[in-house]
Protein backbone atom coordinates (compact mmCIF):
# COMPACT_ATOMS: atom_id res chain seq x y z
CA UNK A 1 0.00 0.00 0.00
CA UNK A 2 2.70 2.70 1.04
CA UNK A 3 4.22 1.93 -2.52
CA UNK A 4 0.96 2.91 -4.33
CA UNK A 5 0.83 5.59 -2.13
CA UNK A 6 3.67 6.84 -3.16
CA UNK A 7 2.56 6.55 -6.71
CA UNK A 8 -0.26 8.92 -6.02
CA UNK A 9 1.43 11.40 -3.92
CA UNK A 10 4.15 11.78 -7.20
CA UNK A 11 1.49 12.89 -9.09
CA UNK A 12 0.62 15.54 -6.33
CA UNK A 13 4.19 16.93 -4.82
CA UNK A 14 7.33 17.62 -7.14
CA UNK A 15 9.85 14.76 -7.68
CA UNK A 16 12.22 16.74 -7.08
CA UNK A 17 11.51 17.75 -3.66
CA UNK A 18 14.15 17.14 -1.11
CA UNK A 19 14.18 15.18 1.72
CA UNK A 20 13.78 15.14 5.01
CA UNK A 21 16.46 14.18 6.63
CA UNK A 22 17.82 16.51 4.10
CA UNK A 23 16.27 19.71 5.39
CA UNK A 24 16.73 18.74 8.88
CA UNK A 25 20.67 18.51 7.67
CA UNK A 26 20.58 21.98 6.03
CA UNK A 27 19.73 23.61 9.42
CA UNK A 28 21.35 22.73 12.07
CA UNK A 29 20.57 23.12 15.54
CA UNK A 30 22.07 26.79 16.61
CA UNK A 31 25.28 27.16 19.21
CA UNK A 32 23.78 29.69 21.55
CA UNK A 33 24.96 30.63 25.36
CA UNK A 34 22.73 29.01 27.93
CA UNK A 35 19.93 31.21 28.06
CA UNK A 36 20.04 33.48 25.00
CA UNK A 37 16.42 33.40 22.99
CA UNK A 38 15.97 33.04 19.70
CA UNK A 39 12.71 35.22 18.43
CA UNK A 40 11.32 36.61 15.17
CA UNK A 41 8.70 38.82 14.13
CA UNK A 42 6.46 37.29 11.34
CA UNK A 43 4.19 39.93 9.67
CA UNK A 44 2.18 38.92 6.93
CA UNK A 45 2.71 42.20 3.94
CA UNK A 46 -1.11 42.20 3.77
CA UNK A 47 -1.05 46.27 3.99
CA UNK A 48 0.45 48.80 6.44
CA UNK A 49 2.75 48.05 9.49
CA UNK A 50 0.53 48.32 12.55
CA UNK A 51 1.48 50.40 15.91
CA UNK A 52 0.87 47.13 17.72
CA UNK A 53 3.34 45.00 15.12
CA UNK A 54 6.41 47.38 16.06
CA UNK A 55 5.52 47.00 19.70
CA UNK A 56 5.33 43.02 19.49
CA UNK A 57 8.59 43.32 17.07
CA UNK A 58 10.34 45.70 20.24
CA UNK A 59 9.45 43.38 22.63
CA UNK A 60 11.02 40.42 20.30
CA UNK A 61 14.02 42.03 20.15
CA UNK A 62 14.59 42.96 23.22
CA UNK A 63 14.40 39.78 24.43
CA UNK A 64 16.39 38.20 21.78
CA UNK A 65 19.22 40.84 22.22
CA UNK A 66 19.65 41.39 25.85
CA UNK A 67 20.11 37.34 26.24
CA UNK A 68 22.64 37.52 23.71
CA UNK A 69 20.63 35.93 21.08
CA UNK A 70 19.17 36.22 17.84
CA UNK A 71 16.14 38.42 16.25
CA UNK A 72 15.09 37.16 12.88
CA UNK A 73 12.37 38.60 10.55
CA UNK A 74 10.58 36.51 8.60
CA UNK A 75 7.80 37.30 5.71
CA UNK A 76 4.93 35.16 5.80
CA UNK A 77 3.74 35.65 2.49
CA UNK A 78 1.77 32.11 1.74
CA UNK A 79 -1.67 33.99 1.58
CA UNK A 80 -1.04 35.55 -2.42
CA UNK A 81 -4.84 36.24 -2.45
CA UNK A 82 -4.06 39.16 0.31
CA UNK A 83 -1.05 40.20 -0.42
CA UNK A 84 -0.28 43.81 -1.19
CA UNK A 85 2.48 44.40 -3.51
CA UNK A 86 5.72 46.15 -1.98
CA UNK A 87 4.60 45.94 1.99
CA UNK A 88 7.03 43.01 3.02
CA UNK A 89 9.86 45.53 2.52
CA UNK A 90 7.85 48.51 4.67
CA UNK A 91 8.27 46.25 7.85
CA UNK A 92 12.27 45.86 7.14
CA UNK A 93 11.98 49.35 6.29
CA UNK A 94 10.25 49.64 9.71
CA UNK A 95 12.55 48.07 11.91
CA UNK A 96 15.56 49.81 10.03
CA UNK A 97 14.08 53.05 10.69
CA UNK A 98 13.43 52.06 14.24
CA UNK A 99 16.87 50.53 14.71
CA UNK A 100 15.57 47.12 15.32
CA UNK A 101 17.79 45.52 12.65
CA UNK A 102 17.15 42.01 12.34
CA UNK A 103 20.52 39.54 12.66
CA UNK A 104 18.68 37.30 10.10
CA UNK A 105 16.10 37.63 7.62
CA UNK A 106 14.86 40.53 5.02
CA UNK A 107 16.95 44.13 5.65
CA UNK A 108 15.58 47.38 4.34
CA UNK A 109 17.85 46.90 1.22
CA UNK A 110 15.22 43.96 0.28
CA UNK A 111 18.20 41.49 0.71
CA UNK A 112 17.87 38.88 2.66
CA UNK A 113 20.85 37.76 5.70
CA UNK A 114 21.24 34.55 7.66
CA UNK A 115 22.11 30.67 6.63
CA UNK A 116 18.70 29.91 8.21
CA UNK A 117 16.62 30.52 5.29
CA UNK A 118 14.87 31.60 2.85
CA UNK A 119 13.16 34.40 4.88
CA UNK A 120 10.30 34.47 2.90
CA UNK A 121 7.66 31.50 3.08
CA UNK A 122 6.60 31.88 -0.46
CA UNK A 123 10.45 30.72 -1.23
CA UNK A 124 10.21 27.51 1.34
CA UNK A 125 7.53 25.58 -0.45
CA UNK A 126 9.38 22.82 -1.38
CA UNK A 127 10.09 22.17 2.53
CA UNK A 128 6.56 22.73 3.47
CA UNK A 129 5.61 20.10 0.74
CA UNK A 130 8.29 17.63 2.32
CA UNK A 131 7.32 17.42 5.35
CA UNK A 132 3.80 17.70 4.66
CA UNK A 133 4.77 14.78 2.26
CA UNK A 134 6.18 12.40 5.36
CA UNK A 135 3.49 13.08 7.29
CA UNK A 136 0.96 11.72 4.89
CA UNK A 137 2.97 8.63 4.30
CA UNK A 138 3.06 7.81 8.08
CA UNK A 139 -0.49 8.28 8.19
CA UNK A 140 -0.62 11.28 10.13
CA UNK A 141 -2.03 13.53 7.08
CA UNK A 142 -4.28 12.67 3.60
CA UNK A 143 -5.08 14.79 0.46
CA UNK A 144 -8.51 15.59 0.58
CA UNK A 145 -10.95 17.25 -2.26
CA UNK A 146 -13.84 18.21 -0.76
CA UNK A 147 -15.27 21.19 -2.57
CA UNK A 148 -16.34 24.43 -1.12
CA UNK A 149 -20.09 23.17 -1.91
CA UNK A 150 -19.40 20.16 0.24
CA UNK A 151 -17.90 21.94 2.76
CA UNK A 152 -20.71 24.05 3.09
CA UNK A 153 -23.52 21.21 2.80
CA UNK A 154 -21.35 19.64 5.76
CA UNK A 155 -22.04 23.07 7.87
CA UNK A 156 -25.53 23.33 7.48
CA UNK A 157 -25.76 19.56 8.96
CA UNK A 158 -23.74 20.61 11.81
CA UNK A 159 -25.89 23.28 11.95
CA UNK A 160 -29.30 21.32 11.88
CA UNK A 161 -27.70 18.38 14.04
CA UNK A 162 -26.62 20.79 16.39
CA UNK A 163 -22.69 19.86 16.58
CA UNK A 164 -19.81 21.92 16.12
CA UNK A 165 -19.02 23.45 13.08
CA UNK A 166 -15.60 22.03 11.44
CA UNK A 167 -13.68 18.95 9.30
CA UNK A 168 -13.22 16.65 12.62
CA UNK A 169 -14.38 13.36 13.04
CA UNK A 170 -16.68 11.65 11.31
CA UNK A 171 -17.33 14.65 9.64
CA UNK A 172 -13.85 14.10 7.98
CA UNK A 173 -15.03 12.82 4.64
CA UNK A 174 -11.64 12.45 2.88
CA UNK A 175 -9.84 11.12 6.13
CA UNK A 176 -9.97 6.91 5.62
CA UNK A 177 -11.24 7.55 1.85
CA UNK A 178 -9.33 4.58 -0.18
CA UNK A 179 -6.48 5.07 -2.54
CA UNK A 180 -8.84 4.34 -5.60
CA UNK A 181 -11.00 7.02 -4.63
CA UNK A 182 -8.25 9.54 -4.71
CA UNK A 183 -7.01 8.31 -7.70
CA UNK A 184 -9.92 8.04 -9.31
CA UNK A 185 -10.26 12.10 -7.85
CA UNK A 186 -6.77 12.83 -9.40
CA UNK A 187 -8.00 11.48 -12.64
CA UNK A 188 -10.91 13.73 -12.73
CA UNK A 189 -8.21 16.85 -12.47
CA UNK A 190 -8.87 18.06 -9.03
CA UNK A 191 -6.54 19.19 -7.03
CA UNK A 192 -6.22 18.04 -3.32
CA UNK A 193 -5.89 20.25 -0.21
CA UNK A 194 -3.71 17.86 2.46
CA UNK A 195 -4.62 17.94 5.94
CA UNK A 196 -3.85 17.35 9.22
CA UNK A 197 -5.07 13.93 10.87
CA UNK A 198 -5.48 15.31 14.33
CA UNK A 199 -4.90 12.86 16.69
CA UNK A 200 -6.97 15.10 19.40
CA UNK A 201 -9.90 14.38 21.07
CA UNK A 202 -12.02 17.84 21.82
CA UNK A 203 -13.37 16.12 25.21
CA UNK A 204 -10.28 15.95 26.39
CA UNK A 205 -8.33 19.05 28.17
CA UNK A 206 -5.03 19.75 27.85
CA UNK A 207 -2.72 22.09 30.34
CA UNK A 208 -0.80 25.26 28.90
CA UNK A 209 2.06 27.38 29.63
CA UNK A 210 1.92 30.77 28.40
CA UNK A 211 4.63 33.11 29.61
CA UNK A 212 2.46 35.89 29.88
CA UNK A 213 -1.75 34.44 30.22
CA UNK A 214 0.15 31.89 33.01
CA UNK A 215 -0.82 28.19 32.88
CA UNK A 216 -4.32 27.58 31.75
CA UNK A 217 -6.27 23.97 30.58
CA UNK A 218 -7.62 24.05 26.49
CA UNK A 219 -9.73 21.51 24.68
CA UNK A 220 -7.26 19.75 22.34
CA UNK A 221 -7.28 20.12 18.97
CA UNK A 222 -9.89 17.98 17.23
CA UNK A 223 -9.87 19.71 13.63
CA UNK A 224 -8.15 18.66 10.48
CA UNK A 225 -6.80 21.70 9.34
CA UNK A 226 -5.84 22.30 6.09
CA UNK A 227 -1.87 22.34 6.59
CA UNK A 228 -0.89 22.68 2.72
CA UNK A 229 -3.03 24.57 0.14
CA UNK A 230 -4.27 23.52 -3.36
CA UNK A 231 -1.59 26.20 -4.81
CA UNK A 232 1.21 24.18 -2.70
CA UNK A 233 1.85 26.86 -0.50
CA UNK A 234 1.26 26.05 3.79
CA UNK A 235 -1.23 27.88 5.88
CA UNK A 236 0.05 29.67 8.43
CA UNK A 237 0.01 27.02 11.00
CA UNK A 238 1.66 24.46 9.41
CA UNK A 239 4.47 26.69 8.60
CA UNK A 240 5.36 28.48 11.27
CA UNK A 241 5.36 25.29 13.42
CA UNK A 242 8.10 24.07 10.25
CA UNK A 243 10.13 27.49 10.71
CA UNK A 244 10.10 28.00 13.96
CA UNK A 245 11.89 24.52 14.55
CA UNK A 246 13.95 24.95 11.62
CA UNK A 247 15.26 28.25 12.35
CA UNK A 248 15.84 27.60 16.11
CA UNK A 249 12.84 30.04 17.82
CA UNK A 250 12.93 29.36 21.20
CA UNK A 251 10.22 32.10 22.00
CA UNK A 252 7.33 33.18 19.88
CA UNK A 253 5.78 35.98 20.72
CA UNK A 254 2.44 37.43 19.23
CA UNK A 255 -0.86 38.96 19.89
CA UNK A 256 -3.00 37.09 21.86
CA UNK A 257 -5.45 36.75 18.92
CA UNK A 258 -3.62 33.41 18.46
CA UNK A 259 -4.13 32.28 22.00
CA UNK A 260 -6.85 29.78 20.80
CA UNK A 261 -4.71 28.51 18.31
CA UNK A 262 -2.36 27.36 20.71
CA UNK A 263 -3.93 23.77 21.29
CA UNK A 264 -3.51 23.26 17.40
CA UNK A 265 0.36 24.28 17.56
CA UNK A 266 1.42 22.55 19.89
CA UNK A 267 -0.41 19.56 18.55
CA UNK A 268 1.73 20.21 15.37
CA UNK A 269 4.66 19.98 17.23
CA UNK A 270 3.76 16.75 18.44
CA UNK A 271 2.78 15.16 15.02
CA UNK A 272 6.60 16.63 13.30
CA UNK A 273 8.61 14.97 16.86
CA UNK A 274 9.70 18.17 18.04
CA UNK A 275 9.47 20.57 20.91
CA UNK A 276 7.83 23.64 21.19
CA UNK A 277 9.13 27.01 21.42
CA UNK A 278 7.70 28.86 24.35
CA UNK A 279 4.66 31.14 23.61
CA UNK A 280 4.04 33.97 25.02
CA UNK A 281 1.01 36.24 23.87
CA UNK A 282 0.70 39.70 24.06
CA UNK A 283 -2.46 41.72 25.17
CA UNK A 284 -3.35 44.22 22.71
CA UNK A 285 -2.90 48.10 22.85
CA UNK A 286 -6.27 49.66 23.73
CA UNK A 287 -7.37 53.00 23.51
CA UNK A 288 -10.54 55.25 25.28
CA UNK A 289 -13.34 55.52 23.37
CA UNK A 290 -16.29 57.44 24.36
CA UNK A 291 -15.04 56.10 28.32
CA UNK A 292 -15.05 52.50 27.07
CA UNK A 293 -12.00 50.33 26.41
CA UNK A 294 -11.06 48.53 22.88
CA UNK A 295 -8.48 47.06 20.53
CA UNK A 296 -6.48 50.24 18.65
CA UNK A 297 -8.79 49.71 15.15
CA UNK A 298 -6.71 49.51 11.55
CA UNK A 299 -10.10 50.81 10.29
CA UNK A 300 -11.10 53.61 12.15
CA UNK A 301 -7.45 54.77 14.28
CA UNK A 302 -5.32 56.37 12.24
CA UNK A 303 -2.44 55.99 15.10
CA UNK A 304 -2.82 52.54 14.72
CA UNK A 305 -0.79 52.88 10.83
CA UNK A 306 2.46 53.28 12.24
CA UNK A 307 3.12 55.55 8.82
CA UNK A 308 1.04 58.10 11.19
CA UNK A 309 3.80 58.96 13.50
CA UNK A 310 6.42 59.45 10.79
CA UNK A 311 4.11 61.67 9.36
CA UNK A 312 3.78 63.91 12.04
CA UNK A 313 7.21 63.56 12.93
CA UNK A 314 7.86 62.06 16.13
CA UNK A 315 11.55 60.99 16.56
CA UNK A 316 12.36 57.18 16.20
CA UNK A 317 13.73 57.42 20.14
CA UNK A 318 10.51 59.02 21.23
CA UNK A 319 8.18 56.06 20.13
CA UNK A 320 10.87 53.29 20.87
CA UNK A 321 10.42 54.30 24.55
CA UNK A 322 7.09 55.57 24.67
CA UNK A 323 6.11 51.55 23.47
CA UNK A 324 8.74 50.57 26.64
CA UNK A 325 6.33 52.66 28.82
CA UNK A 326 3.81 50.40 27.47
CA UNK A 327 5.60 47.54 27.69
CA UNK A 328 7.09 47.70 31.36
CA UNK A 329 5.58 50.34 33.46
CA UNK A 330 8.75 50.61 35.73
CA UNK A 331 10.33 52.30 32.46
CA UNK A 332 9.26 55.72 33.17
CA UNK A 333 11.18 55.35 36.73
CA UNK A 334 13.82 53.49 35.10
CA UNK A 335 14.52 56.78 32.40
CA UNK A 336 14.04 59.54 34.97
CA UNK A 337 16.99 57.76 37.61
CA UNK A 338 19.10 56.92 34.20
CA UNK A 339 18.33 60.10 32.14
CA UNK A 340 21.66 59.73 29.86
CA UNK A 341 21.38 55.80 29.12
CA UNK A 342 20.22 54.26 26.11
CA UNK A 343 16.92 52.66 26.27
CA UNK A 344 19.27 49.35 25.19
CA UNK A 345 20.31 49.15 28.94
CA UNK A 346 16.79 49.10 29.92
CA UNK A 347 15.94 45.13 31.49
CA UNK A 348 12.98 44.57 30.13
CA UNK A 349 11.01 41.86 32.24
CA UNK A 350 8.38 39.25 31.08
CA UNK A 351 6.65 39.69 34.63
CA UNK A 352 6.05 43.60 33.71
CA UNK A 353 3.95 43.02 30.65
CA UNK A 354 0.52 43.52 30.50
CA UNK A 355 -1.11 39.53 31.62
CA UNK A 356 -4.91 40.33 30.34
CA UNK A 357 -5.36 44.03 29.52
CA UNK A 358 -3.70 45.31 27.55
CA UNK A 359 -1.56 48.64 27.63
CA UNK A 360 -3.59 51.88 27.28
CA UNK A 361 -2.55 54.39 24.25
CA UNK A 362 -2.07 57.75 25.60
CA UNK A 363 -1.34 60.36 22.92
CA UNK A 364 -0.31 62.61 26.05
CA UNK A 365 2.46 60.36 27.30
CA UNK A 366 3.75 60.24 23.52
CA UNK A 367 4.06 63.59 23.83
CA UNK A 368 5.70 64.38 26.96
CA UNK A 369 8.34 61.40 25.61
CA UNK A 370 8.91 63.00 22.80
CA UNK A 371 9.32 66.49 23.98
CA UNK A 372 12.28 65.26 26.35
CA UNK A 373 13.80 63.00 23.36
CA UNK A 374 13.42 66.03 21.12
CA UNK A 375 14.54 68.65 24.25
CA UNK A 376 17.97 66.81 24.19
CA UNK A 377 19.06 67.37 20.95
CA UNK A 378 21.65 70.38 20.38
CA UNK A 379 20.56 73.01 17.70
CA UNK A 380 22.52 71.55 14.91
CA UNK A 381 20.70 67.81 14.84
CA UNK A 382 17.39 69.33 16.01
CA UNK A 383 18.16 70.89 12.63
CA UNK A 384 19.46 68.72 10.45
CA UNK A 385 16.50 65.95 12.07
CA UNK A 386 13.70 67.96 11.03
CA UNK A 387 15.23 69.31 7.72
CA UNK A 388 14.97 65.76 6.72
CA UNK A 389 11.62 64.74 7.82
CA UNK A 390 10.60 68.12 6.31
CA UNK A 391 12.16 67.17 2.84
CA UNK A 392 9.86 64.52 2.96
CA UNK A 393 6.47 65.12 4.69
CA UNK A 394 6.74 69.31 4.44
CA UNK A 395 8.72 70.80 1.42
CA UNK A 396 7.85 74.29 1.62
CA UNK A 397 9.24 74.05 5.20
CA UNK A 398 12.14 72.17 4.03
CA UNK A 399 12.77 74.95 1.42
CA UNK A 400 12.89 77.75 4.06
CA UNK A 401 15.18 75.91 6.13
CA UNK A 402 17.43 75.99 3.40
CA UNK A 403 17.02 79.51 2.32
CA UNK A 404 17.39 80.35 6.51
CA UNK A 405 20.03 77.93 7.62
CA UNK A 406 21.88 79.91 9.89
CA UNK A 407 18.91 81.67 11.02
CA UNK A 408 16.59 78.53 11.95
CA UNK A 409 19.89 77.19 13.69
CA UNK A 410 20.01 80.41 15.95
CA UNK A 411 16.27 80.13 16.87
CA UNK A 412 16.83 76.42 17.74
CA UNK A 413 19.67 76.99 19.98
CA UNK A 414 18.04 79.42 22.15
CA UNK A 415 17.75 77.55 25.44
CA UNK A 416 18.64 74.87 24.30
CA UNK A 417 22.82 74.82 23.46
CA UNK A 418 24.77 74.79 26.55
CA UNK A 419 21.85 74.75 28.83
CA UNK A 420 21.09 72.28 31.90
CA UNK A 421 17.92 72.27 31.66
CA UNK A 422 16.63 73.07 27.49
CA UNK A 423 12.95 74.24 26.86
CA UNK A 424 10.62 71.43 25.88
CA UNK A 425 8.36 73.00 23.67
CA UNK A 426 8.45 71.13 20.27
CA UNK A 427 6.98 67.53 21.10
CA UNK A 428 7.08 66.81 16.88
CA UNK A 429 8.37 67.62 13.60
CA UNK A 430 5.42 69.36 12.09
CA UNK A 431 5.00 71.84 14.76
CA UNK A 432 8.06 73.23 13.80
CA UNK A 433 7.23 75.50 11.78
CA UNK A 434 4.00 76.59 13.64
CA UNK A 435 6.58 77.19 16.60
CA UNK A 436 9.44 79.32 14.88
CA UNK A 437 6.86 81.06 12.78
CA UNK A 438 6.83 84.65 14.65
CA UNK A 439 10.25 84.74 14.11
CA UNK A 440 10.00 85.80 10.44
CA UNK A 441 7.98 88.91 9.64
CA UNK A 442 5.76 87.41 6.69
CA UNK A 443 3.91 85.12 9.62
CA UNK A 444 4.12 87.42 12.73
CA UNK A 445 0.88 88.10 14.00
CA UNK A 446 0.06 90.57 17.05
CA UNK A 447 -2.87 88.75 18.73
CA UNK A 448 -4.15 93.16 18.97
CA UNK A 449 -6.93 92.49 21.50
CA UNK A 450 -4.71 90.35 23.98
CA UNK A 451 -2.28 93.11 23.95
CA UNK A 452 -5.02 95.91 24.18
CA UNK A 453 -6.16 93.47 27.47
CA UNK A 454 -2.55 93.79 29.08
CA UNK A 455 -2.72 97.37 28.55
CA UNK A 456 -6.29 98.07 29.70
CA UNK A 457 -4.56 96.51 33.46
CA UNK A 458 -1.65 99.04 32.96
CA UNK A 459 -3.80 102.22 31.71
CA UNK A 460 -1.72 103.97 35.10
CA UNK A 461 1.72 102.60 33.48
CA UNK A 462 3.56 104.77 30.59
CA UNK A 463 4.75 101.47 28.92
CA UNK A 464 5.65 103.21 25.92
CA UNK A 465 7.81 105.57 27.51
CA UNK A 466 9.69 102.69 29.73
CA UNK A 467 9.73 100.21 26.57
CA UNK A 468 11.60 103.60 24.40
CA UNK A 469 13.73 104.27 27.44
CA UNK A 470 15.11 100.54 27.39
CA UNK A 471 15.90 100.52 23.72
CA UNK A 472 18.19 103.13 24.39
CA UNK A 473 20.16 100.56 27.07
CA UNK A 474 20.01 97.46 25.47
CA UNK A 475 22.79 96.02 23.72
CA UNK A 476 22.14 92.91 21.33
CA UNK A 477 25.14 91.43 23.54
CA UNK A 478 23.67 91.54 27.12
CA UNK A 479 23.44 88.26 28.98
CA UNK A 480 19.70 87.46 30.31
CA UNK A 481 20.88 89.07 33.81
CA UNK A 482 22.16 91.98 32.51
CA UNK A 483 19.13 92.63 30.37
CA UNK A 484 16.60 92.17 33.36
CA UNK A 485 18.98 94.70 35.16
CA UNK A 486 18.62 97.06 32.34
CA UNK A 487 14.84 96.77 32.01
CA UNK A 488 14.77 96.62 35.92
CA UNK A 489 16.40 99.97 36.41
CA UNK A 490 14.23 101.93 33.29
CA UNK A 491 11.15 100.35 35.65
CA UNK A 492 11.86 101.45 38.89
CA UNK A 493 11.86 105.05 37.53
CA UNK A 494 8.13 104.78 36.24
CA UNK A 495 7.52 103.34 40.12
CA UNK A 496 7.52 99.44 38.57
CA UNK A 497 7.91 96.95 41.31
CA UNK A 498 11.04 94.88 40.05
CA UNK A 499 9.27 91.45 41.59
CA UNK A 500 5.87 90.00 42.45
CA UNK A 501 7.31 90.34 46.12
CA UNK A 502 8.41 94.11 46.24
CA UNK A 503 4.85 94.64 44.54
CA UNK A 504 2.77 93.17 47.05
CA UNK A 505 4.62 93.92 50.10
CA UNK A 506 4.37 97.89 49.18
CA UNK A 507 1.22 98.20 46.46
CA UNK A 508 1.29 101.92 47.84
CA UNK A 509 4.29 102.54 46.47
CA UNK A 510 4.30 100.61 42.91
CA UNK A 511 2.05 101.21 39.78
CA UNK A 512 2.56 98.03 39.00
CA UNK A 513 4.99 94.65 38.46
CA UNK A 514 7.96 94.36 36.12
CA UNK A 515 6.52 91.24 34.97
CA UNK A 516 3.52 92.99 33.47
CA UNK A 517 5.67 95.33 31.41
CA UNK A 518 7.84 92.50 30.23
CA UNK A 519 4.64 90.25 29.17
CA UNK A 520 3.90 93.50 27.06
CA UNK A 521 6.93 93.33 25.41
CA UNK A 522 7.18 89.37 24.59
CA UNK A 523 3.18 89.96 22.78
CA UNK A 524 4.92 93.01 20.96
CA UNK A 525 8.44 90.52 20.19
CA UNK A 526 6.78 87.09 19.40
CA UNK A 527 2.77 87.51 19.11
CA UNK A 528 2.60 85.36 22.12
CA UNK A 529 1.87 85.42 25.76
CA UNK A 530 4.62 82.49 25.99
CA UNK A 531 7.98 82.15 24.68
CA UNK A 532 11.67 81.79 25.27
CA UNK A 533 13.35 83.63 27.31
CA UNK A 534 12.59 87.33 26.03
CA UNK A 535 16.63 88.53 25.78
CA UNK A 536 17.21 85.41 23.52
CA UNK A 537 14.67 85.96 21.47
CA UNK A 538 15.68 89.27 20.44
CA UNK A 539 19.15 88.44 20.10
CA UNK A 540 17.92 86.56 17.58
CA UNK A 541 15.42 88.43 15.85
CA UNK A 542 18.40 91.33 16.11
CA UNK A 543 18.37 94.87 17.24
CA UNK A 544 16.35 96.14 14.07
CA UNK A 545 13.64 93.28 13.83
CA UNK A 546 13.11 93.69 17.62
CA UNK A 547 13.10 97.66 17.73
CA UNK A 548 10.25 97.94 15.11
CA UNK A 549 8.18 95.34 16.84
CA UNK A 550 8.84 96.96 20.53
CA UNK A 551 7.99 100.24 18.24
CA UNK A 552 4.27 99.18 17.41
CA UNK A 553 2.94 101.17 20.25
CA UNK A 554 4.00 104.26 18.92
CA UNK A 555 1.79 103.39 15.80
Amino acid sequence: MNQELKKILAQVFPTTLPTVSEILEKYPKRDLETGAMVTRIAPSPTGFVHFGGLYAALISERFAHQSQGVFILRIEDTDKKREVAGTAALFAQALNKYHLVPDEGLLANNKEVGSYGPYHQSARADIYQAFAQELILQDKAYLCFASQTELEELRRTQENLGERSGYWGHFAIWRNKKLEDIQAALDSGLKPVVRLKSPGNFYNKITTEDLLIGRRELPENDQDIVILKTDGLPTYHFAHAIDDHLMGTTHVIRGNEWYPSLPLHLQLFQVLDWSAPQYAHLAPIQKLDNGKKRKLSKRHDPEANLGYYSEIGYPEEAIIEYLLNLANSNFEDWRKANPNLHYQDFPLDWKKLAKSNGPLFDLVKLEDISKNIISQLDSLNLYKRAYNWATQYQPELAQKMTNNEKYIQAILAIERDGVDKPRKDLSCFSKLEAEISYFFDDSFVLDKQELQNYLNDLKDIKIDAIIKEFMKLYEIDDNAEVWFEKLKTVALKYQIAGSVKDYKNNPEQYKGQIGSIAQVMRLLLTGRTQSPNLCEVMRVLGPERSFNRLNQLSK
